[in-house]
């Protein structure tokens, strides 16, 4: 593994940054198969892009190019395959989408036209992240009432309309290995944002996933299907105000929001969380994408724990990406001038010994900072609970 330098920064509590309100970046644009073999994204400069697929499961990750005859738009999309083929979805004319698979060939670039979308208004076809089985592809494009869910690669006949949701669905996160269940947040009318699961195996079938109270905002920003670990954003705890929480799929213990994860001046997005720890949602690390006007650096968090730890982000880090092995190793991938495909390696800390009479994260404890009288419901949802990533019954 190429690893790049990397230095401690400011432990917690410490308030260097953004001042509030500062505009997130935008990701990376690096997508990751979920086995953590493959990668993707734009390389190059000004109007000369083009789709670059890394190799991560090997001794030392290396970048194959894929350019074509013309340079890739600024906001094509990508998504890699577990077959090393790289999904394009590229937008012409407005709303018309066009999609095709890349891959090496000889010298050259190879490419499969897969077909069109052509949405009905204004906006554009997202890409979800790619699917755990490595075959299928999906897209989303959310109408002011409803979402349509397309299959846009993996299915026998090009594109295919999967299901018209209702309400205005976005994000998405994968809850099992298979890719059946898929959790979307959803606004229906000028309703607060609730996440919902749903079903592909059963007609895109939805059933609620999470509700802390009715009227806040609950989005699902990334589970674990091994321990269950769920990273939510809402603003349950102080109405208005947005923060990151934790739960466990299955769990009747309610969300908890930890003060460690708050920062007055810096935006806290959670982007890898630690796969393999199986009924151990407490143990996974995760690590979480620190955003401030001073630029962008790497937080360090176990729930177990009582503090983020913050550490400089490695030289060429490609903010927000990254991926963690089994066994607690954080892998980021960097990309500058002398390395320009490469993986540095960060572990979390370990924790000081906990105080006589405390519990370990007892901080963290549900509501922590809020209103004593919040009614925080359980997550996931009661009316259909979810145990393995699939509805009962």
């Amino acid at each position: 593994m190429t690893a790049c330098a990397i230095e401690t920064a400011a432990e917690d509590g410490d308030e260097e940054g953004a001042r509030a309100g500062t505009a997130v970046p935008r990701p990376a644009g690096f997508a990751t198969t979920a086995n953590g073999a493959y990668a993707a994204r734009l390389a190059g400069t000004g109007d000369a892009l083009y789709a670059e697929r890394w190799t991560l499961d090997g001794p030392e990750p290396y970048a194959v190019p894929l350019p074509l005859d013309q340079p890739e738009d600024a906001d094509a999309q990508l998504a890699p395959l577990a077959d090393g083929r790289v999904l394009v979805c590229r937008r012409v004319d407005g709303r018309r989408h066009t999609l095709s698979l890349l891959y090496p060939t000889g010298p050259g670039t190879g490419e499969l036209r897969l077909g069109a979308v052509e949405v009905p208004g204004p906006g554009r076809l997202e890409l979800l992240p790619p699917s755990p089985d490595g075959i299928c592809a999906y897209a989303l494009y959310a109408g002011p009432e409803t979402t349509t869910l397309w299959l846009v690669a993996g299915g026998a006949f090009g594109p295919e309309r999967i299901a018209e949701l209702p309400g205005r669905c976005t994000g998405g996160v994968w809850l099992d290995r298979t890719g059946r269940m898929l959790a979307l947040d959803r606004r229906l009318g000028d309703g607060p944002v609730k996440a919902v699961a749903v079903d592909l195996e059963r007609g895109g079938e939805m059933s609620p996933l999470l509700q802390i109270t009715e009227t806040s905002d609950d989005r699902l920003l990334l589970a674990d299907p091994d321990s269950g670990l769920l990273l939510i954003r809402s603003d349950a705890p102080s109405p208005g105000h947005e923060r990151l929480g934790w739960g466990v799929l299955g769990s009747l213990l309610p969300v908890r929001f930890p003060e460690c994860l708050r920062l007055d001046d810096a935006a806290v997005t959670p982007f890898a969380v630690q796969p393999g720890q199986v009924l151990m949602p407490e143990s996974c690390g995760v690590a979480l994408r620190i955003d401030a006007a001073a630029g962008s650096w790497v937080g360090l968090w176990r729930p177990s724990g009582r503090r983020m730890h913050q550490v400089a982000a490695p030289p060429g880090w490609l903010a927000g990406a990254g991926t963690w092995s089994p066994e607690g190793v954080l892998r980021l991938p960097c990309s500058t001038p002398e390395l320009p495909c490469a993986l540095a390696g960060l572990t979390v800390p370990p924790e000081p010994e906990p105080e006589p009479g405390r519990e370990p994260g007892a901080e963290s404890a549900a509501g922590a900072g809020a209103a004593p009288a919040l009614p925080l419901r359980p997550v996931p949802l009661q009316q259909a609970p979810l145990t393995d990533g699939r509805p009962a019954g």
